[in-house]
């Protein structure tokens, strides 16, 4: 149904920024299904919704959904090509990547965390390529953007809170860690306030992680598309090449932006995890 009032819009010559930003039930593909050429749609497959505990589950595959997957199995090939004949002095593509992994351990986990959080480099290896590749996959024309997408990043939070989970248990005990939440020596009145002040703290950081990277990512693109937009507007060739020099500087620096939001999601993940691996925290 949205697809069909989204080709509707395009037919009638309508520019639909929003429908660009927002995830859809359909592939944005040029000449397939297209009434201006290159805005072709190509409808994915949807399921009726069922419901555990009260709560509609929805599984119907999504572009952001087919972005991810597509991101996933990019991102493992290009591991298995780098890596497939390890060398002791790499070079091209397993160079760049062996970079990359040194320093999210030099400059993120091991500043962090220390040596106790080698265990945990995986996970935030793990997920600093998996959003780094979705960054720079939502930069491709017709490529939706996974990390514009609330859901998605509350996912990769819900992941980093269950790692805060795993660790703080691991290392101080179930008993340890729940004591550890809330600061030894206070008044006995003062505890109830303290209890929740400190559980709001404790969730309230993976939803800082997951609106700080949803927030960032969307805003950027929607300034790219707006632009575009401003310059079908204006129909107007001089507003077009003012337009479009600005465009490409902001993609430029949407580059630069798919960097650092994966590398801050890591080092704040890797500091959380550090605050409950430490008891005394």
């Amino acid at each position: 149904m949205a697809a069909e009032e989204q080709a509707a819009q395009a037919a009638e010559g309508k520019l639909d920024v929003i429908g660009h930003l927002v995830d859809q039930h359909y592939l944005q593909v040029p000449f397939v299904n297209a009434h201006h050429v290159l805005d072709g749609r190509v409808p994915l497959p949807t399921f009726p919704p069922f419901h555990v505990l009260g709560i509609a589950v929805d599984l119907s595959i999504t572009r952001h959904v087919v972005t991810m997957w597509a991101g996933a199995v990019l991102l493992v090939v290009l591991l298995l090509l780098a890596f497939r004949r390890p060398r002791l002095v790499p070079s091209g593509l397993s160079n760049l990547f062996e970079a990359l992994v040194v320093f999210v351990r030099d400059e993120v986990v091991l500043p962090s965390m220390g040596p106790h959080g080698k265990p945990y480099l995986p996970y935030l290896l793990t997920a600093f390529f998996f959003i780094l590749t979705c960054n720079l996959m939502g930069l491709v024309p017709y490529v939706s953007t996974p990390t514009g997408n609330v859901s998605i990043t509350a996912g990769l939070a819900l992941c980093t809170l269950a790692a805060m989970f795993i660790a703080g248990v691991a290392n101080n005990g179930v008993i340890g860690y729940v004591r550890s939440l809330v600061p030894s020596g206070i008044p006995l009145w003062l505890l109830p306030i303290m209890v929740v002040v400190e559980l709001l703290s404790l969730f309230g950081r993976p939803f800082a992680l997951c609106i700080r990277l949803f927030a960032n990512m969307l805003a950027g693109h929607a300034i790219l598309a707006v632009f575009f937009a401003m310059a079908l507007i204006f129909q107007s060739y001089l507003a077009a090449l003012v337009l479009q020099g600005a465009s490409v500087l902001i993609y430029l620096f949407e580059i630069f932006v798919a960097f650092i939001q994966a590398f801050i999601f890591a080092i704040l993940s890797a500091v959380y995890i550090a605050g409950a691996l430490d008891q005394e925290h």
